[in-house]
């Protein structure tokens, strides 16, 4: 006999309480079996559709992919609740959300003064740090299983933050011209890629290599006595 849907106050509690349907006994069997783990590759996939429908501008899209996402983040709360030692639900999950944004906006919901986004973000990690006493580094939080060049855009402004530099090129040894635009990078890094195939080299290794270089030379700078530590610049 099916199931009667549940009734809730909005979609969004009808959405938490289908979900707690679907993995309960008399519920669906593959939904029952799932883990946190089992469901990183669904995490991953619906993550990387909703950035395409962003980037695509897809009104329709963005709303069916972010749905995906919230179901994602809605299916780990509900195992959460039914795992001893984790014991927590979709709720405590807006709670603590609430905390950390409520706690890292003190210029909205304090008397700090901070008028431009660029004040924001030279506060931001200040705000961490009050949030997160325990870390001690700045690569503390910084997931290394990211994307070799959103990982790179990440470790050079952490980089920048405790005084080692990484020297931009100027140009390339495939275009003489530096890029003026984010389309011509595009083109620069496509070409850079593909002379590396050609001779036969891993691109996304290299870079991931010299990644592992650039996070040694950060915690070097970080352990370095404060009155003796000089700036590195990275060719």
């Amino acid at each position: 006999m099916p199931i009667e849907i549940p009734d809730a106050p909005t979609e969004l509690e009808k959405l938490v309480a289908v979900t707690a349907v679907l993995r309960a006994p008399g519920g669906c069997p593959w939904d029952a079996e799932q883990t946190h783990a089992s469901l990183v590759q669904y995490l991953v996939e619906e993550s990387h559709e909703l950035i395409d429908a962003i980037e695509s501008g897809d009104r329709d899209a963005i709303l069916e992919e972010l749905g995906d996402v919230l179901y994602q983040v809605i299916f780990h709360a509900d195992i959460a609740s039914q795992t001893a030692g984790e014991d927590f639900d979709i709720q405590d999950v807006a709670a603590h959300m609430t905390a950390k944004m409520v706690g890292r906006h003190p210029h909205v919901f304090g008397d700090l003064d901070l008028s431009t986004a660029g004040d924001v973000e030279n506060a931001w990690d200040t705000f961490k740090a009050a949030e997160k006493p325990a870390r001690t580094s700045v690569l503390d939080g910084i997931p290394f299983g990211m994307p070799s060049l959103a990982l790179a855009d990440k470790l050079l402004g952490k980089a920048a933050k405790v005084g080692v530099h990484v020297a931009p090129a100027v140009a390339t040894a495939i275009n003489s011209t530096a890029a003026a635009t984010e389309e011509e990078l595009g083109a620069q890094l496509l070409s850079l890629v593909a002379t590396a195939k050609s001779q036969g080299l891993d691109a996304e290794r290299a870079l991931r290599t010299t990644l592992r270089t650039l996070r040694a030379d950060i915690t070097a700078a970080e352990s370095a006595p404060a009155e003796s530590a000089e700036s590195t610049t990275r060719d």
